[in-house]
């Protein structure tokens, strides 16, 4: 973990445990924090003692640590500026466009996107969403849907540059090099919308927009509808693009965007 050029490497060490712990979905150990972050175990034992008197950790009667309480403030204090989740369900809800599929709500966290919002609908997709799981963005609706609202270079640099592994593909579906994305971001933005074509899990479709807000050129959130691939036809691959595009323009005119945009 190189933190050269940032201007506090402390803090950003403090922000790589916390990532790192997200990540993990279970407790880790202080030798795992060291081996994955090399970082030499005598600076993140007084990094996580400081983190744990903070609440920002919890550790555990083994010594395992695990995300503490305080997280959850901020989490709150987000889901409370962002205030688009119950807009997000009741828009959907108002559309009675596919009442029974899928719907998520995400936003994107570097080459991830973090799920904020979910409902599964009453067809299995073989998959569950819920709040606050990461998926690599370049494989998700929500994902490409935000991507291509950044200009190629940001792409280029996001996941071309040297030192950024291309993340691991959860089928033998979705794009494999930045070139490729690229070339599928460009369809997305003539489309309207994103697509999905079990890149994500065999067996499911999904479609993405993205939601801007009133300070941003780029999106700031992203919604998709996902349905059983076997059901899938170009009728309703529009119908479900079209709604999704309209869901994504109410929560954008919700957040302040402009109209015309």
């Amino acid at each position: 973990m190189s933190t050269d050029r940032i201007p506090a490497p402390a803090v950003a060490r403090a922000s790589a445990v916390l990532d790192l712990l997200a990540r993990a979905g279970r407790p880790v150990t202080l030798a795992e924090l060291a081996r994955t972050l090399q970082l030499p175990k005598s600076s993140l034992h007084g990094l996580c003692a400081t983190l744990e008197q903070l609440n920002l950790i919890t550790r555990l009667e083994g010594g395992q640590m695990t995300l503490g309480p305080h997280v959850m403030m901020w989490a709150n204090a987000f889901m409370a500026r962002l205030d688009i989740t119950q807009e997000f369900f009741a828009s959907w809800d108002d559309m009675r466009i596919l009442p029974e599929e899928t719907i998520t709500l995400s936003v994107r966290d570097g080459a991830e996107v973090v799920y904020i919002a979910c409902r599964n609908g009453k067809h299995p997709l073989g998959l569950s969403f819920h709040a606050g799981m990461r998926l690599p963005a370049v494989y998700t609706a929500t994902g490409l849907a935000m991507l291509s609202t950044l200009p190629d270079s940001s792409i280029r640099k996001l996941f071309g540059g040297t030192g950024h592994a291309w993340p691991e593909p959860l089928t033998a579906k979705g794009v494999r090099d930045a070139e490729s994305l690229i070339t599928e971001l460009q369809r997305t933005r003539q489309r309207g919308y994103s697509l999905d074509h079990e890149c994500v899990r065999e067996g499911m479709y999904c479609y993405g927009a993205p939601v801007f807000d009133s300070r941003h050129p780029e999106a700031v959130a992203g919604v998709a509808v996902s349905i059983r691939s076997l059901e899938a036809n170009p009728a309703l691959e529009a119908r479900a693009g079209q709604a999704i595009r309209k869901l994504a323009d109410r929560l954008s005119e919700r957040l302040g965007a402009w109209q015309g945009r």
